[in-house]
C-alpha cells in the first residue's frame, strides 16, 4: 500500500500488526463488521494514526469494506487517507493525525458511555513518541480521577520517533513507573506474543482502574532491512526495497 502510494509510514505500521490482529481477530474486540455502529461494540481509536496503514488492512480483512480499496491509500477522494478521518470508512472511530490526542478522545468516550451506564470497552493505541506530549498526561490524570475502567490504552514501544531514538530525543525511561504513580494498572508484554499479547489484553475488562499495556515492539517487524531503523518511519522503499521486502515478509509468514 505505501509502495503504491509512494507515501506513508512502514516502520510504525508493520510494528502494530500484531496488536491488530490480536484486537480484531483473537478476538479481543466485540464486533460486528456488517454493522459498524452496532450499540453494543467496543470501540479502537488509533491515536498514533500515520500508522494506518495497518489499520486499514485489519478492517479489510475483517469485512467492513471490499479488499480492493485497500490501493486507494493516500489518493485524492479516498477514504483512506494518509491519516484516519471519522466517518471516511466503517469501522473508524475518530480523527487522529496530531500526535498526543487519541487518548483525550478515547476519555471523552469511555466517559460518556460510563455516564450511560453501557459496557462497552474502549481501547485505544498509542505511539510512546507521543508521551513527550503534555495532554497525554493530562489525560492519564483524568482517567484515574474519573475511574474509567472500561478504557485501555496500548503503547507502541517501539523506541523510535521520526527525529531519531526517542531515548536520544526526549527519554520516556521508566514509562511504567511514571504511568503507575498516575493511578493507573499498568502491564507489559512483548508486543509480537500472541498468546501473551491476548492474554493481557483480556485481562484488561476485569480491573478496577484504566489498563495500559505497554508493548515493547520492533517498528519494521519481519523485513530486517527495516527493523529498528527510524530513517524508515515515514521513508517508502523503492523497487528493489518493495520486492526484497516481500519477500522476507513471505518467508516471515511461513
Amino acid at each position: 500500500m505505501i509502495y503504491q502510494a509512494k507515501s506513508g509510514h512502514p516502520a510504525g505500521s508493520l510494528d502494530v500488526v500484531d496488536i491488530l490482529t490480536s484486537l480484531y481477530f483473537a478476538p479481543i474486540l466485540r464486533y460486528q463488521a456488517d454493522q459498524p455502529q452496532w450499540p453494543e461494540r467496543d470501540y479502537f481509536l488509533l491515536s498514533n494514526g500515520h500508522t494506518c496503514p495497518a489499520l486499514y488492512a485489519t478492517l479489510a480483512e475483517a469485512g467492513y469494506f471490499n479488499i480492493d480499496k485497500l490501493s486507494t491509500l493516500r489518493q485524492l477522494n479516498s477514504g483512506l487517507q494518509g491519516h484516519p478521518h471519522y466517518g471516511s470508512l466503517p469501522g473508524i472511530e475518530n480523527t487522529s493525525g496530531a500526535l498526543g490526542q487519541g487518548l483525550s478522545q478515547a476519555i471523552g468516550l469511555a466517559l460518556g458511555l460510563k455516564l450511560n451506564q453501557q459496557s462497552n470497552h474502549v481501547y485505544v493505541l498509542a505511539s510512546d513518541g507521543e508521551h513527550q506530549e503534555g495532554q497525554i498526561w493530562e489525560a492519564y490524570m483524568f482517567a484515574a480521577k474519573k475511574e474509567l475502567n472500561n478504557l485501555t490504552v496500548i503503547v507502541d514501544r517501539n523506541f523510535i520517533q521520526i527525529d531519531g531514538r526517542t531515548e536520544t530525543v526526549m527519554p520516556l525511561a521508566s514509562l511504567e513507573a511514571k504511568i503507575t504513580a498516575f493511578n493507573w494498572q499498568v502491564l507489559k508484554v512483548d508486543g509480537h506474543n500472541f498468546p501473551n499479547l491476548i492474554n493481557q489484553l483480556k485481562q484488561t475488562k476485569t480491573q478496577s482502574k484504566p489498563t495500559a499495556i505497554i508493548a515493547k515492539t520492533i517498528p519494521g517487524k519481519g523485513i530486517g532491512f527495516i527493523e529498528n531503523d527510524y530513517h524508515w518511519h515515514g521513508r517508502v522503499p523503492n523497487r528493489v526495497e518493495y520486492l526484497k521486502g516481500l519477500q522476507e515478509l513471505m518467508i516471515y509468514d511461513n
